[in-house]
């Protein structure tokens, strides 16, 4: 039983608030400078309450755009929106159904396979950033959807994931599938499936905030103004010189940025934890 201290309780509360303080005051401080003009915050006296100009900002921000951003910031929140969700629908694809080949199939240098997948973990996209853009860009996918999600869908993250949860399940229930009659794809679909739904919630949080994220990949494949992602048009917007960028803009983009994978995560929270932290079904 835990003992009641209460001097190590108030500290520990109090080390969680100036956590929350320090993680959440930028964050504040975008919101609040979104809802002023580019003079307000560029004077440095800007207040911390809300301003006048949060509906203007916004509707310029979304739909018009800034001097630096030739495209309107919806534009880049679909671009951004579309590799997100091609990330990692398919990481959850290729991942679930390597493992699931690892795990209940029987092959030559099943192990082997495993491993080679394992040890790609060693080698991330910037280590491997020419000679992926060198194939990209013989296959003509610059500036395209395709040209952005495809090399990033391969994970070895998720295949040890889906893999470690598959070596959990009773070998009772792949021996009641074959009783019953059902092959190796009626067992993948009405058994693990159903039992994996938390494991994929997780992976697609986690996959859905690293597409968001991505930076370096679509900075290198897209020309385009009409196919930059959202973390590409927020570079752009600000400037070397302070009186040439529109903060105002640049802190607007920047929110809208913060919404979707936020909105993610509180909706699939309770799947994202169970996903993580179950062992058994």
């Amino acid at each position: 039983m835990v003992e009641n201290r209460p001097f190590a309780q108030f500290m520990a509360y109090l080390t969680l608030v100036l956590g929350v303080i320090v993680v959440a005051f930028p964050v504040y401080l975008a919101i609040m400078a979104s809802t002023f003009d580019a003079a307000t915050i560029i004077n440095g006296n800007m207040p911390l309450i809300p301003g006048d100009q949060a509906a203007e900002n916004y509707t310029r921000t979304l739909f018009y755009g800034g001097k630096q951003a030739r495209e309107p910031v919806a534009m880049m929140m679909v671009n951004s929106m579309v590799m997100a969700m091609g990330i990692a629908i398919g990481k959850i694809i290729i991942s679930i159904l390597s493992a699931f080949a690892v795990v209940y199939f029987k092959f030559p240098f099943r192990k082997t396979a495993f491993w080679i997948i394992f040890i790609t973990l060693m080698l991330p996209v910037e280590v491997r950033i020419y000679p992926t853009y060198k194939i990209v860009a013989d296959l003509g996918l610059l500036d395209t959807y395709t040209g952005l999600i495809m090399p990033l869908i391969a994970s070895a993250t998720g295949t040890l994931l889906f893999r470690q949860f598959f070596m959990t399940i009773p070998d009772e229930l792949l021996e009641a599938s074959k009783i019953d009659g059902a092959g190796a794809f009626r067992f993948f679909k009405d058994t693990l499936l159903p039992l994996s739904i938390t494991t994929i919630a997780a992976l697609f949080v986690i996959q859905f905030i690293y597409g968001w994220n991505q930076y370096l990949w679509p900075l290198l494949i897209t020309t385009k103004s009409s196919m930059q992602t959202i973390v590409i048009g927020i570079k752009k917007m600000i400037t070397t010189t302070d009186a040439l960028t529109e903060w105002q803009i640049a802190m607007t983009t920047a929110v809208l940025a913060m919404v979707p994978p936020v909105l993610v995560v509180i909706f699939m929270q309770r799947l994202f934890v169970k996903g993580l932290v179950e062992t058994e079904k």
